[in-house]
């Protein structure tokens, strides 16, 4: 099996990572806009299927994932000025590897402030 050329076989390090998470974040965040709309256009037709779809949305399973959809949100935002520091600044692509660490340490604490607090509005510990 002849082998590929030096240097065009990806060989999947933090760079592929980020890229495949900020693609998956963007298609769960596109997903969730487009039943937000149509579910919110439910009111028009009727407003007792809205009331019925929205109480479905208050339950723990909802909550959890409330929580994922502010993960995707918040992951494909700093990776998101990441991308553009690197496409945008000379020196980007040398540093990319370090803001992508930036980018998971702003996640992660960013997540840490707002998980405790949601899971316990979700849980019934926050009333």
């Amino acid at each position: 099996m002849p082998s590929a050329p030096a240097g065009t076989l990806y060989r999947g390090r933090e760079g592929m990572w980020s890229w495949v998470a900020h693609r998956v974040t963007g298609v769960l965040i596109f997903f969730f806009l487009l039943v937000h709309v149509l579910d919110t256009a439910l009111v028009r037709v009727s407003p007792e299927a809205y009331n019925a779809v929205i109480g479905t949305y208050q339950t723990p399973v909802m909550g959890l994932g409330e929580l994922g959809l502010v993960a995707a949100i918040v992951f494909h935002a700093f990776n998101g000025i990441r991308i553009i520091v690197v496409d945008f600044w000379a020196k980007g692509p040398k540093y990319q590897r370090v803001m992508l660490w930036v980018v998971i340490g702003l996640f992660v604490v960013t997540m840490a402030g707002f998980a405790p607090r949601h899971l316990m509005n979700v849980f019934g510990g926050g009333h």
